[in-house]
């Protein structure tokens, strides 16, 4: 190969390498399906075979299984600054959900939250008297001009040039002026005492990456999983739904994914009629939604197995349509 050739070359690799990593990490670790065999999957695979010290193989229920992983160590000029050459983007496919709600105890599973409290959140939308609701997941939308970061007086919220905005908790005075001027109350308070640091947490290096551990008097939100994300791995939101509703990615490079589906990200937005929510705020969200056209479940589905006290949240909705 000529120089050029071989310049061109390294090039292309450089800059293909998120896209083949997401694509290759979806496909490992995700397989979308839908309706009643995608349900019958997902029950199929509740247990997971497991070597133990003394070298048997036996069958653990995934429920049991307490959420470890190894994040790589970063200082904190490099927290705040994010990683270089990307922008991260979000893509929610409405017409997928059907409120399995794994979204949510991913991300509880993830950051140690108690199950009260949800980062992430699935409302349930009705845009017109005799329109038919649907299942709407919010997360923090990581705003291009985000007035929680404007207002905060201690530099605690903060933008990064990966687009991504976290909270560094040990700056955090727990003043709630982000909480008042965040536009989709998507922040939360911890008003509880300290809790017992978790046992893996030497594999949580405390920065403002991981959110762990949380600190009692200081706001907490979703924050994208930035620590998987610097190692090549999509947030838990994605990999753990059932039915690919979360696709995430570089805007950048123009490339998401929802674990088995990889997509240019302008083709996606155009072709389904992508929108941001609330759009005419001038907040400018990194969280773009696909209308629920041609849904693959009946909303329903999504609020007959639920426990009475989530099942409260949704009441002032009607089902019908």
């Amino acid at each position: 190969m000529s120089e050029l050739q071989n310049n061109n070359r390294r090039d292309f690799l450089k800059k293909g390498a998120w896209g083949v990593t997401l694509a290759a990490w979806g496909q490992l670790v995700f397989s979308c399906s839908s309706g009643e065999e995608g349900e019958a999957a997902a029950e199929a695979t509740d247990t997971v075979k497991l070597l133990t010290p003394d070298g048997e193989l036996v069958e653990v229920d995934s429920k049991h299984l307490k959420h470890i992983h190894k994040v790589k160590k970063i200082s904190q000029q490099q927290a705040r600054a994010g990683i270089p050459g990307k922008k991260f983007v979000m893509a929610i496919d409405l017409a997928r959900c059907n409120n399995a709600r794994k979204c949510i105890t991913a991300c509880q599973a993830m950051h140690h939250l108690p199950s009260e409290k949800e980062w992430v959140t699935v409302k349930l939308m009705k845009d017109s008297k005799d329109g038919a609701p649907y299942w709407f997941p919010k997360t923090c939308f990581h705003c291009d001009n985000p007035p929680c970061v404007k207002v905060c007086p201690v530099n605690a919220t903060y933008k990064r040039q990966d687009g991504l905005v976290l909270i560094d908790s040990e700056r955090c005075i727990g003043c709630k002026f982000c909480m008042t001027a965040c536009p989709y109350s998507t922040r939360t308070f911890n008003w509880g005492e300290k809790e017992e640091v978790p046992e893996d947490f030497a594999t949580h290096p405390d920065n403002p990456e991981t959110s762990v551990p949380s600190r009692p008097g200081t706001v907490e939100k979703c924050d994208f999983c930035p620590d998987m994300v610097r190692m090549g791995k999509l947030p838990d939101c994605v990999t753990a739904c059932p039915n690919g509703v979360f696709y995430f990615g570089d805007q950048n490079e123009d490339v998401v994914t929802n674990g088995s589906e990889t997509v240019r990200f302008s083709q996606l937005i155009k072709d389904r009629s992508g929108y941001r929510y609330m759009e005419d705020l001038g907040t400018e969200p990194r969280v773009w939604y696909l209308p629920p056209r041609d849904r693959i479940f009946p909303v329903e589905r999504g609020y007959e197995s639920l426990p009475e006290e989530i099942k409260e949240r949704y009441k002032d909705v009607g089902l019908d349509g």
